[in-house]
């Protein structure tokens, strides 16, 4: 009933016959189902997903964003509601030209036609208003009672038909007449008429299918109720519209003069219209008439029995769709304002009554309306409500089409008969019509929907609906998962994917930019978080989900484009291992780790720093690089967590504050600087790379790279050339070469005693003490420095003393220092004296990177 009476509207009683002039009956009829076409396609889409789970109040508007998402969904939302407020003016007005009409008819016009038609309109529209706000229920019977009068008015014209009179043969209606059919069968555009636009004329009469899914809310068993009222609907009025068309097109003769006076006495030779066959000579209508189809708007009711119902009937259809556009606007604008998608319009969502009545909506749609009837003019309304009500219908079908797309298991409507195809081809078709119809009326529907889009996608409400958009993401980064496993490497591809050990991701802010800075949008960043909670098991799993939600949450907010890995362990050595092997997807694996130094391991217990170490061992062994970033006033802030640095709530000490201040450095736009790169030996180029694609960076773009090796003093101009070449050849850019010719000479005398210093605690001092008591001591605290070691790796610790002197010598005042990373042999060096190494090294210094990649090439020519 709901989608009759908004189907069957003005057109049917004052433009059809039109139509049927201008097009021909043959036309007319495929007018007729080109616009069925698409409201079939999108009668059976609107089932589909009406189907698919509970319909709640908001009609299209509910349809449309909880299948696509709220990007779309509020678009549509906004237009639907704003196409069906102006749709009351269309309405209106259409009931106000009528009356008009009378009014001319009896000589009784108030000032003239426009402003008769806004006057009456302003009065009908605010009587319109009282009876919706009255509520649902009145509403509800005074439509029943509106299709009794609508279906009289068609019976009326249908038995009208079959009574020719002779009074209204001067007015060309014979009856049934095959001359007139064959003579009307095909068209006669006049004015400037063409195919589509009779068609544009015509379309909003066959609008109006939703207006049964728009009441979703107040219907029983809306999944059963909406397919079959809404295509029973489509079926009963298209049959109406064509067996209209083509009995007024048998039945009137195209021009008319009226004049009872043009009757045929004598037979004339020249004249072969179907009127003259039926003898009367209507030739002098080649100057206009006022009537037969193409000149009368009212040619239904001169041919009805009774001419008063057809009024009867013009006025409820009008008013009728009026009404429930009156009453589907706000509340689908309710709808759309209680998602809070866009937050201005949070005041409209407040219903009232027991109903919960939009009533701030009715008053916003009432204005919309008096706005537009104060037009005052059918041919300019039409046009802008086909074109929002095609892109609603558009994007019906369309979400149909990408929710089959997406393979959701979710989306599984009980209506089976709908095709992924075919509502994708009435998607097409809705966005030509609307072309076809009115083309920059049809671009700024586009503009409209897609401002709204990327409005919606750049503030991402806090919605979620489950809908395709999200079901699609899924399946596209599935699929080219899938796709990249069967990619073999290649050293031109080759990607720094960094697994960090961050711990809790926001507790070690520097850290994660740093790495972010050579990753973001080049390779896959992942946060490892070792949880070594003891406790029971199932304790340590639920909070693993909590941190994972949280944490991963907490990356997208703050822009961070990296995954979030908890792991439950023992230690963080078997942590470590867990992330190393498991981690990843396909190729999507890490293949650098990365730690931060190991600042209190001289404060420690030494059992931690082995595990530390062997951290590295275990990376090594598994074909990883590895990367250690050392900040000299710390990394982990965690325990300051909570204190904003502007307003801590107790003053932080000077140790703090620097630490606080450094987390954030990475952040921030660094300036013309210089990355330092010492490469000390080759270890397949991921020492270049990373300082190379750091540089790519906006932030970090100011930056120069500056390369310094290690070579023989009677050589340094050749060395320095081809190091030059060999950078070239790489492609990457430097701004400075320097060849260290003085790296092997002993570091001074200070620098190693405070060494010795500094390990003193550590050793094992076997050769003073009883051979047993040193084997035992050294089986215990496997991590103690031997005599015997320290003398053989002599070498090894006076350079590590050295290059810390050269560092600070040339490197004291660059930005970010990047080297090559020492390593020493498993089980050969011990722990304390590999991180005494570390320490001396990297002491003192600006932010540096230790990096060691696994040798295999990370730069190629070409």
């Amino acid at each position: 009933v709901r989608c009759m009476l908004n189907i069957w509207g003005v057109m049917l009683f004052i433009r059809l016959s039109w139509i049927v002039g201008q097009a021909g009956i043959g036309l007319s009829v495929l007018v007729i189902g080109m616009a069925t076409v698409v409201t079939t396609i999108t009668g059976l889409s609107t089932s589909a997903i009406a189907t698919n789970g509970f319909v709640r109040g908001g009609g299209a508007y509910y349809l449309i964003s909880r299948s696509l998402g709220p990007e779309f969904g509020g678009a549509i939302g906004l237009i639907f509601a704003f196409a069906n407020a102006v749709a009351v003016a269309m309405y209106v007005v259409g009931f106000a030209e009528t009356v008009v009409e009378l009014l001319k008819e009896n000589g009784t016009l108030m000032v003239d036609e426009m402003n008769d038609i806004r006057i009456i309109g302003a009065i009908t529209v605010v009587i319109l208003l009282g009876i919706s706000v009255a509520g649902m229920e009145w509403e509800a019977k005074a439509q029943i009672v509106l299709l009794v009068i609508l279906i009289l008015a068609i019976g009326d014209f249908v038995i009208g038909t079959f009574i020719p009179l002779d009074s209204k043969k001067p007015k060309g209606f014979f009856g049934y007449k095959a001359e007139i059919f064959m003579e009307n069968f095909g068209p006669d555009f006049r004015q400037e008429e063409t195919f589509f636009s009779v068609f544009a004329i015509f379309f909003p009469a066959a609008t109006g299918i939703l207006a049964g899914a728009n009441i979703s809310g107040d219907l029983a068993d809306p999944q059963s109720a909406i397919p079959k009222g809404t295509l029973l609907a489509i079926l009963i009025t298209t049959l109406v519209y064509v067996g209209i068309a083509v009995s007024v097109g048998s039945c009137v003769v195209r021009d008319a003069t009226g004049n009872v006076n043009n009757t045929i006495v004598t037979e004339l030779t020249n004249c072969t219209t179907a009127a003259c066959k039926l003898n009367y000579d209507f030739s002098s209508c080649q100057t206009g008439c006022q009537y037969g189809l193409m000149n009368n708007f009212q040619v239904m009711s001169m041919v009805s029995g009774f001419a008063p119902l057809i009024s009867a009937g013009i006025f409820s259809a009008t008013l009728s769709s009026a009404l429930a556009s009156l009453v589907s606007a706000p509340k689908i604008f309710q709808a759309l304002c209680k998602d809070n998608i866009y937050p201005g319009f949070q005041m409209f969502a407040k219903g009232y009554g027991k109903n919960n009545e939009p009533l701030r909506g009715y008053l916003l749609t009432f204005l919309i309306a008096l706005g537009f009837i104060l037009i005052a003019e059918l041919n300019v309304i039409a046009p802008i409500i086909s074109n929002f009500f095609l892109a609603s219908y558009a994007l019906i079908n369309f979400s149909v089409f990408h929710a089959s797309l997406a393979k959701s298991p979710g989306w599984r409507p009980a209506f089976k008969y709908y095709n992924m195809w075919i509502s994708l081809v009435g998607a097409i078709l809705c966005c030509i019509v609307m072309f076809v119809i009115n083309w920059w009326a049809a671009l700024l529907t586009y503009v409209i929907v897609l401002g709204l889009y990327i409005y919606v996608t750049y503030k991402k409400p806090d919605v979620n609906w489950g809908s395709s958009t999200q079901a699609l993401t899924y399946l596209n980064a599935l699929q080219h998962s899938i796709r990249l496993s069967g990619v073999e490497d290649h050293v031109k591809n080759f990607r720094p994917q960094c697994l960090i050990m961050t711990g809790a991701p926001n507790a070690r802010p520097a850290l994660l930019h740093l790495v972010h800075a050579f990753t973001k949008n080049v390779g896959l960043m992942i946060c490892g978080h070792v949880h070594m909670a003891s406790g029971p098991r199932r304790q340590a799993m639920k909070e693993l989900s909590t941190d994972l939600a949280k944490y991963q949450r907490w990356l997208i907010k703050n822009k961070m484009k990296a995954f979030y890995a908890p792991v439950h362990a023992e230690d963080l050595r078997d942590g470590g291992q867990y992330l190393m092997q498991a981690a990843g997807l396909g190729r999507m694996r890490p293949n650098t780790l990365v730690v931060g130094f190991k600042k209190n391991w001289r404060q420690s217990d030494m059992r931690d720093v082995e595990t530390y170490i062997n951290l590295f061992h275990d990376a090594f062994d598994v074909q990883y690089g590895v990367v250690v970033i050392r900040l000299k006033e710390g990394l982990d802030i965690s325990h300051l967590q909570g204190q904003d640095s502007k307003s801590p709530s107790s003053p932080l000490n000077l140790a703090d504050q620097r630490l606080l201040d450094a987390s954030t450095q990475f952040q921030k736009k660094q300036g013309k600087s210089n990355i330092d790169v010492w490469w000390l030996f080759d270890d397949g180029g991921l020492t270049l790379l990373i300082p190379y694609l750091i540089t790519t960076k906006k932030k970090w773009k100011d930056c120069k790279i500056r390369v310094f090796i290690g070579g023989k003093i009677n050589r340094i101009d050749h060395d320095r050339r081809a190091m030059a070449t060999l950078l070239s050849k790489f492609r990457i850019d430097f701004s400075d070469i320097m060849v260290l010719g003085d790296i092997n000479t002993k570091p001074k005398k200070e620098n190693i005693a405070a060494f010795e210093e500094m390990i003193e605690p550590f050793r094992l001092h076997e050769d003073d003490k009883e051979q047993e008591v040193a084997d035992k001591m050294k089986e215990d605290e496997p991590w103690r420095i031997t005599d015997n070691e320290l003398e053989l790796y002599k070498t090894k610790t006076y350079r590590q003393i050295r290059l810390n002197e050269l560092l600070k010598e040339h490197s004291s005042t660059a930005n970010t220092i990047v080297m090559s990373l020492p390593v020493a042999r498993k089980g050969a060096v011990s722990s304390a004296l590999y991180m005494a190494w570390l320490e001396a090294l990297s002491k003192d210094l600006p932010p540096i990177l230790l990096v060691r990649g696994n040798h295999q090439s990370v730069l190629t020519f070409y």
